[in-house]
C-alpha cells in the first residue's frame, strides 16, 4: 500500500523535513526539478526528434512550485534544450526560493519573460500553482492555463496540474490538462480523485527526500493498494476442505433478476469461497442450477408470497452459513423485506449488504435504526460491510447524488462510525472507510466496469474474502481493489466498450497468481516444486 496525503499533511511533511531535520528547501527543490527532468528525458527517448530541436517553455508562478519549474528549465537548458521562461505574477511576491531560482537563471544570462510569448513550443512545463490552490483562477492566471492547454505540446505538470484542488480534485475555474504529472514524496488525494485524475494524465510519484519519518502526528489515515492481486489473498491451507474456506449464504435474485444471483455467487466461488448457498425465489431455481451447478439453492414461495416454509428454509440457511450477503437483485417487495428483517434480527454473523438491501434500509427507516442500535451495542455487533453506489448512498442518507460524489470520503467515514462497519461508496474512484477512521481510495478499474452486474460481482468477491477470515475493512478494501484489477485485465483483453460483468468473473482465475497453498514459489523449479519453503 501507499499513503495518500491531504494538502495539510503534505505541508506538515515539508515543514518537518526542512525545519526539524534540517534539509534545505533549495535541496528539495533541486531534487524535485531533477525528477521532472528525468521524466522529460525519458519521454524524449521515445521520440525520434533531436533534443536541440525541441523548444521548451516554463510557465512559473510566484510560489515554490514556480521555483521547481524554473529549476527544471535551467537543467534542460544545460542539456541543450532551447528554453524560454515566463513568470506569471509579480516578482515582488515570489517566495524566497523562487527569487533565488530567478537569480540563478539571470546569472546564467537568461531573461525571465513577464508575458506569455506568441510562440509555439514542443514541451511545456506547468509550474504555475502547486497543491495549495483553493480559489478560482481568474485574470492572468486563467489566461496562462488556457495558453498552456492550447499549445500542441507535451505538457508536464510539476506536483499537480495548475487549477486542480489538492484535496478534492475539483477544477478551480480552469485547469491545465497535463500529459504527465510528477508529484513528490506521496500522492495527493486530489490527484487520485476525479476530475483531477483526468487532468493529471500519467501520474508519477518521485522520491525527493521527504520520507515517512516526517509524519510527526502519525501516518495519514488514507491509503491505496498497489500490491499484485495474488499477494493480498489469504493463504490456503493444504489440508483444507470446502468447509475450511467458508460457507456463504447469498440472499439474491427475484423474479426476472436471477442473473444478479448467478454473477454474485460465481464471483464468490472464483474468489476462493468453499461453498455458496443462494436463497432466492422459486422460479430462479432452474436458472441457477443450470448456470452455476456448483452453488447450492434454497428457495421461498413464488412472486410476492412468503410462506412459513420459506421462513424455515431461511433460518436453516442462516444457521449453516459462516458469512451472509444480501441485496443483488433481491428486489424491494414484501418478501425481500422479510428476508432482510430476518437476517438482521436472527443472525450476528458477518454481513455484506448491497443494492436492494440498502434500498430497503433507505425506505424502511425503522429497520435502519434497529441495525444501527445493534451495531452500536458491542454485545450485539457483527462484522458489517455496506457497498452502495452513489444513487443508493444518496437514498440511504437522504442527500442528492452529486453531494455524495463530492463528499464521498466524509460520507464513508461518518457512516462507518455510525454503523461500526466498513462502508464502501462505489464509483470511478471508490472509497472504503473503517470504523476506526481509516480510509482507502481504490485506484484500480476503468470505465468499462460501469455495466450492469458489476456490483453483484463485487458483493460475491467481498463475501468470499470475509468467509476466508479477513476482517470487514480489509475484505472490503481488497475486494474493491481486486474487482478493479479484474476490470483492468478484462479491458486489456477486450476493450472498455465491450466489457461485461461476466468478463470480470472470467478474469479472476487469470488475475490471481499465487503459489498453491500459500507456499513461496521456488526460484529454481517454479510453482510445481513440492518444497514448503522453496529451494
Amino acid at each position: 500500500m501507499e499513503y495518500l496525503v491531504s494538502v495539510q499533511e503534505m505541508k506538515e511533511c515539508d515543514r518537518t523535513t526542512i525545519r526539524e531535520f534540517g534539509m534545505p528547501s533549495m535541496v528539495l527543490m533541486e531534487r524535485a526539478a531533477y525528477a521532472c527532468v528525468q521524466v522529460i528525458l525519458e519521454e524524449e527517448g521515445r521520440t525520434e526528434r533531436k533534443k536541440k530541436s525541441r523548444r521548451v517553455l516554463v510557465v512559473a508562478g510566484c510560489g515554490n512550485n514556480g521555483g521547481d519549474g524554473l529549476a527544471v528549465g535551467r537543467m534542460l537548458m544545460q542539456k541543450g534544450f532551447p528554453v524560454d521562461f515566463v513568470l506569471v505574477g509579480s516578482r515582488e511576491k515570489c517566495s524566497a526560493e523562487t527569487t533565488a531560482q530567478i537569480g540563478i537563471l539571470e546569472n546564467y544570462g537568461c531573461r525571465i519573460l513577464e508575458r506569455l510569448p506568441e510562440e509555439n513550443y514542443d514541451i511545456v512545463v506547468d509550474a504555475l500553482f502547486g497543491i495549495g490552490l483553493h480559489s478560482k483562477l481568474e485574470g492572468i492566471f486563467a489566461e496562462a492555463v488556457e495558453y498552456m492547454n492550447q499549445q500542441d505540446a507535451f505538457v508536464l505538470s510539476v506536483d499537480i496540474p495548475s487549477g486542480i484542488h489538492g484535496d478534492t480534485g475539483a477544477v478551480c475555474g480552469c485547469a491545465v490538462r497535463a500529459d504527465v504529472t510528477v508529484t513528490f514524496a506521496f500522492r495527493k488525494m486530489g490527484l487520485m480523485r476525479y476530475p483531477g485524475a483526468s487532468y493529471a494524465g500519467r501520474l508519477l510519484c518521485r522520491d525527493i527526500g521527504i520520507t515517512e519519518e516526517s509524519f510527526r502526528n502519525g501516518p495519514p489515515g488514507a491509503f491505496f493498494l498497489t500490491e499484485r492481486p495474488g499477494e493480498l489473498l489469504p493463504a490456503r491451507r493444504p489440508d483444507g476442505n470446502k468447509g475450511t474456506f467458508g460457507k456463504i449464504l447469498l440472499a439474491a435474485g427475484s423474479r426476472g433478476m436471477a442473473g444478479a444471483a448467478v454473477l454474485s455467487a460465481e464471483a464468490a466461488l472464483r474468489t476462493g469461497a468453499g461453498m455458496v448457498r443462494v436463497f432466492t425465489e422459486e422460479e430462479n431455481r432452474m436458472i441457477l442450477q443450470t448456470a452455476l451447478p456448483e452453488a447450492l439453492v434454497s428457495t421461498y414461495g413464488e412472486g410476492k408470497e412468503w410462506s412459513g416454509q420459506g421462513a424455515k428454509r431461511l433460518q436453516a440457511a442462516l444457521s449453516w452459513a459462516d458469512v451472509i450477503a444480501a441485496g443483488p437483485g433481491m428486489g424491494t417487495e414484501a418478501a425481500a423485506l422479510r428476508i432482510l428483517d430476518a437476517i438482521i434480527e436472527a443472525s450476528r454473523k458477518p454481513l455484506i449488504l448491497d443494492a436492494d438491501a440498502i434500498n430497503l434500509l433507505a425506505a424502511e427507516r425503522s429497520l435502519l435504526e434497529r441495525l444501527t442500535r445493534l451495531q452500536q451495542d458491542k454485545r450485539e455487533r457483527r462484522a458489517l460491510i455496506l457497498t452502495p453506489h452513489p444513487g443508493e448512498a444518496a437514498r440511504l442518507i437522504r442527500k442528492d447524488t452529486k453531494w455524495v460524489v463530492e463528499n464521498a470520503p466524509e460520507l464513508c467515514r461518518e457512516w462507518a462510525d455510525r454503523l461500526q462497519a466498513a462502508f464502501v461508496c462505489k464509483g470511478a474512484r471508490s472509497f472504503i472507510a473503517g470504523p476506526d477512521g481509516r480510509l482507502c481510495l481504490n485506484g484500480s478499474g476503468n470505465s468499462g466496469m460501469a455495466t450492469a452486474g458489476s456490483g453483484d460481482v463485487l458483493t460475491g468477491m467481498i463475501a468470499a474474502l470475509a468467509a476466508q477470515g479477513m476482517d470487514a475493512f480489509r475484505a472490503a478494501c481488497v475486494g474493491v481493489y481486486l474487482h478493479g484489477c479484474a476490470g483492468d485485465g478484462a479491458a486489456r483483453r477486450k476493450n472498455e466498450y465491450s466489457l461485461t460483468a461476466r468478463d470480470l468473473t472470467a478474469e479472476l482465475s487469470r488475475l490471481i497468481e499465487r503459489p498453491p497453498s500459500g507456499r513461496r514459489e521456488c526460484a529454481r523449479n517454479g510453482p510445481d516444486c513440492l518444497s514448503e519453503a522453496g529451494c
